[in-house]
């Protein structure tokens, strides 16, 4: 059954290119100057240094240290920080990309970095601020609430689902890896190249969706146009109470463009605590926002 759903959504999609070509080629033209103008210049260069640092072992090394907020707050490793701090500094898909190498590296057990993928995999600051608050609802006010939201919604959703999985249930965690054997010039190759290579798979998803909701009819509601591509369903909200509560869900449900990127960096972990997170997250925001709307009503 499942199969012949995904045939019946790749012909459709196949229908809608050759139905609507121009509207395609727009998406991808869209796509690629997001990819260019925004993508790349913000994600490549972060990895890079992400990935130096994993690789260096400083992480590692800083564990222990980094164990009395993440182990009272999550139940997990103090290596767990790193993600959590990739993430809401980077932004998509920074926070799943760095939980990934640090299970590669053993510095984190595989239920520990899958944990980690239901709230560290979070929107950057920039987005939510300029894009959303000062371009989308007019409101830098409104942009700050909505990060404020956005990140209290995730710290929720990883402090209530690393509680819901047993201590007994948790993978025994492997002693951590430190690569100092290599030199300096072959983990420096290694991450440009890594790097650049996850840059281009987030890019390819960017562009592929992209022009998807090009050829979505313009009209669908922004949560409809958002549940497949975020920044496209920003784009449609309004300046009112409803697109604030609307924006809140969106940049934590992310879009299954930002669902497809995150997969694309998990390496080895199961997807499952990424589903359920970005769920509750969504959730969890709608309601928090919808609180915080009679503080805003003024500005909004």
């Amino acid at each position: 059954m499942k199969k012949w759903m995904a045939v019946a959504a790749v012909g459709l999609f196949a229908i809608a290119l050759l139905r609507w070509p121009e509207a395609a080629a727009d998406g991808v033209r869209e796509g690629l100057s997001l990819c260019f103008q925004t993508v790349v210049p913000s994600l490549f260069p972060f990895f890079v240094v992400i990935s130096l640092l994993l690789q260096l072992g400083v992480v590692q090394k800083l564990q222990r240290f980094f164990a009395w907020v993440m182990d009272p707050l999550f139940h997990l490793s103090g290596a767990a920080l790193a993600p959590l701090a990739a993430g809401l500094v980077g932004g998509y898909p920074s926070g799943a990309k760095t939980a990934a190498e640090l299970y590669e590296q053993g510095a984190l057990s595989k239920e520990e970095a899958e944990l980690c993928l239901s709230f560290v995999n979070v929107c950057g600051p920039a987005f939510v601020l300029s894009y959303i608050g000062v371009g989308i609802l007019g409101s830098q006010r409104a942009g700050v609430y909505l990060y404020l939201i956005h990140v209290l919604s995730a710290l929720l959703t990883g402090m209530i689902l690393c509680r819901l999985v047993p201590l007994r249930r948790r993978g025994k965690r492997p002693l951590p890896r430190f690569p100092a054997q290599k030199s300096f010039a072959e983990m420096f190759t290694a991450a440009v190249t890594g790097s650049f290579s996850s840059t281009l798979n987030i890019c390819a998803f960017v562009v592929l969706f992209r022009t998807a909701a090009g050829i979505l009819p313009a009209h669908l509601p922004a949560a409809v146009l958002g549940f497949f591509e975020m920044v496209t369903g920003a784009a449609a909200l309004h300046a009112d109470a409803a697109g604030f509560i609307t924006a809140a869900g969106l940049i934590s449900w992310g879009g299954l463009s930002v669902h497809f990127q995150t997969l694309s960096v998990l390496g080895g972990l199961r997807s499952k605590w990424h589903w359920i997170g970005k769920a509750m997250q969504a959730a969890l925001s709608v309601l928090l926002a919808a609180a915080a709307v009679t503080w805003l009503s003024p500005s909004l």
